[in-house]
C-alpha cells in the first residue's frame, strides 16, 4: 500500500475541525489562509496519497476560499504547482486580475510561488489535487507558468488520459506497494508535462523520454477502451497512433509492463471475460458469445487462452465460481 493519510472532520469536535484542517494544509501544502461561512459545523473527507515528492488527495468539502497570500509566499513556499480535478462542484481562481471559473470534469490551477484566490461554488464539491514539485516537471519553468490560471477540460486527449490515471491510483491504492511510488510519481509528473505543453502546443519543450511515457500511456488506454473489438490488432493499433509497428514494439518493451503488445491486448480481453463469466446475470450466455463479445474471433483460441491464463477452460472455471451444477 502505498504510503496514505486520512482526515475525516466527523472524527473531530464541531470546534475542532475547521482549525485543524487549515493546520494540516498548511503543513502538508502550502501556508494558506482558508475561510468558510461553514467554519462552525465544517466538514471535508480527505486523503492524502504520497508518491515521494509528488502527492496527491482526494478531497471533498463543502463551500470555502482558499487563499495564497505575498504574506504568506514570503514566510514559506515549497515552489510547486498546483493541479486540481473537479469532480464535481465548481468555482473560481483568481490569479493577479484574471479571474477563470471552473466546473466538473477540468482542471484549474495554481502556483506556490504566486498569490492567488480560490473561491469554491455554493454547493460541497469533490476533487483530486496534485501538488507537483517544479524541479520534478519536465518542461522549462518559463513554458509551465504559463499555462498557470488557464481552463483545461478533462473530457478529452491528454486531460482525459491524466484523469484516468488519478482516478485509478486514488482509487486503488491500496494495490500498489511503498516501491511502486517512484515510477508512478515519474509517470504523472510526465503526463502533467504533457497537458501542459498540449495546452501551451510546446509539444517541443518535453524531453523524447516524456513523449515516449506519455505515447505508451495513451497506446494502453486506447487498448483499454477498445478491447473488444475483433478487428482490433497490432497493426490497427500502430496505424491508430500514426507509428510503425516496429516501433509499437520497441515502445512496449522499453516503457510497457513487461507485456507485448498482443499479450496486453489479450490480457485485457482475457479480464472482461473472466468478469463476465463469475457475473450470475451472465450465466445464461453461453461461453462461445461471451468469447465474440469480449473480441475474440474463434471460440477454441478463447478457451486455450483462458485455460493458460487461469489453469481452467472457461466453461469450469464458470461453474465452480458460480457453484453450478452439471447437468
Amino acid at each position: 500500500m502505498l504510503p496514505e493519510m486520512t482526515f475525516r472532520s466527523a472524527e473531530l469536535p464541531p470546534a475542532d475541525r475547521f482549525e485543524c484542517w487549515r493546520a494540516l494544509m498548511s503543513e502538508t501544502h502550502a501556508p494558506m489562509d482558508m475561510r468558510s461561512e461553514c467554519a462552525a459545523d465544517f466538514w471535508v473527507n480527505q486523503r492524502i496519497v504520497s508518491l515521494g515528492e509528488i502527492t496527491v488527495y482526494p478531497l471533498e468539502c463543502i463551500p470555502l476560499t482558499f487563499l495564497r497570500t505575498p504574506k504568506l509566499i514570503g514566510r514559506s513556499d515549497p515552489e510547486a504547482y498546483h493541479l486540481s480535478l473537479v469532480k464535481r462542484g465548481g468555482g473560481m481562481v483568481t490569479l493577479g486580475k484574471e479571474t477563470v471559473a471552473h466546473s466538473a470534469f477540468s482542471y484549474h490551477t495554481s502556483d506556490t510561488s504566486r498569490p492567488f484566490e480560490i473561491m469554491t461554488g455554493r454547493e460541497s464539491f469533490e476533487i483530486i489535487g496534485v501538488e507537483v514539485p517544479k524541479a520534478l516537471l519536465p518542461l522549462p519553468p518559463r513554458t509551465a507558468s504559463q499555462i498557470i490560471g488557464k481552463h483545461i477540460s478533462a473530457r478529452d486527449g491528454m486531460g482525459a488520459l491524466l484523469a484516468m490515471f488519478l482516478s485509478q491510483v486514488t482509487r486503488d491504492s491500496h494495490s500498489y506497494h511503498p516501491t511502486d511510488a517512484p515510477r508512478l510519481s515519474s509517470v504523472l509528473a510526465d503526463l502533467v508535462a504533457s497537458l501542459f505543453a498540449g495546452v501551451l502546443d510546446a509539444d517541443r519543450s518535453l524531453t523524447p523520454e516524456t513523449h515516449r511515457r506519455t505515447l505508451a500511456l495513451q497506446i494502453m488506454a486506447f487498448i483499454r477502451n477498445n478491447a473488444d473489438d475483433p478487428q482490433l490488432d497490432v497493426p490497427a493499433i500502430a496505424a491508430a497512433h500514426h507509428i510503425s509497428v516496429s516501433y509499437l514494439h520497441r515502445l512496449f518493451q522499453r516503457e510497457g509492463s513487461g507485456a507485448t503488445v498482443a499479450a496486453f491486448l489479450q490480457q485485457q480481453r482475457l479480464a472482461r471475460a473472466r468478469r463476465d463469466l463469475t457475473d450470475p446475470l451472465h450465466q445464461g450466455v453461453p461461453v462461445h458469445a461471451i468469447a465474440a463479445q469480449r473480441g475474440f474471433s474463434h471460440a477454441s483460441a478463447f478457451s486455450r487462452a483462458f485455460r493458460d491464463a487461469y489453469g481452467m477452460p472457461p466453461a469450469t472455471f464458470r461453474r465452480q465460481f458460480l457453484g453450478i451444477e452439471r447437468s
